[in-house]
């Protein structure tokens, strides 16, 4: 089994972030965490976040950034990627208004234009899906597949997010499978009460209803290179939470390597 790097996605901690981001990303480092995946940076500029990270430990996996932020500030973008040292940006989701398959022909477009402009910097550009990239079709395929048979691996890499994928009624081992060598970021994300047309219900790593193990195994047999613990909600205080996901992962997944 390869071993693959552990990552915290930042939004699972909005609320203590909003309060403290230095000091939350100190205690992310204490917990274990090994690299972080950003949305938003917390007003801190660049430089500091690179000598943060770098006096941390922690290394910049990437960041998710918004529609409208691809749209209107690319190159503020690109420039704060690059300062801090990360390969990845991600396109996280997108506003109810934008899913329709008119919508999507246009992303596809636009998608492949991001994709080129961040290669030229070195950045590897990427998509994070919901559930709703399963919903709508084109030509016959779902939106989900679609992207990423019409837009070159060079310009666009998978981002799954496992937790949605099973919500969404897809075996998520196969699914890791499929998108071997064009996946380098799994977010690993546990549920309950996954039925279709319900609230997901996002629990800490183990408590939920996904076959994790079984999840890891694939992509460790995938080319994955970070599994991304992402908790949408917590009914737990956050900190907690991300605390009980790692070491989660470290009795099931790091103890192999020891």
């Amino acid at each position: 089994m390869t071993r693959m790097g552990i990552g915290l996605q930042m939004y699972t901690l909005r609320d203590v972030t909003a309060v403290d981001f230095e000091g939350t990303l100190r205690k992310v480092a204490a917990l274990g965490y090994e690299g972080v995946e950003f949305a938003g940076y917390g007003g801190i500029e660049a430089e500091r976040m690179r000598d943060l990270l770098q006096e941390l430990g922690l290394k910049a996996i990437g960041s998710h950034i918004g529609l409208h932020l691809l749209e209107g500030n690319l190159e503020n973008e690109i420039a704060y990627l690059k300062t801090i040292g990360a390969k990845y940006a991600i396109c996280p989701w997108l506003p109810q208004e934008a899913r329709d398959a008119d919508a999507w022909r246009s992303h596809l477009v636009k998608f492949e234009q991001y994709g080129k402009r961040f290669r030229e910097e070195g950045i590897a550009f990427a998509y994070h899906n919901h559930d709703f990239e399963f919903e709508v079709e084109l030509d016959g395929q779902v939106v989900f597949d679609a992207l990423y048979d019409r837009i070159s691996p060079e310009y666009l890499q998978v981002e799954m997010d496992i937790g949605w994928v099973q919500y969404s009624g897809i075996d998520p081992v196969s699914y890791v499978k499929k998108y071997a060598g064009r996946l380098p970021l799994l977010h690993l994300k546990d549920f309950r009460s996954g039925e279709k047309g319900k609230q997901i219900d996002t629990v800490e790593l183990g408590r939920g209803d996904l076959p994790l193990e079984a999840v890891i195994e694939a992509a460790s047999e995938s080319s994955v290179e970070w599994i991304i613990v992402e908790q949408d909600v917590c009914a737990n205080p956050p900190l907690e939470s991300v605390a009980t996901s790692i070491e989660w992962l470290k009795n099931h997944y790091l103890s192999k390597f020891e």
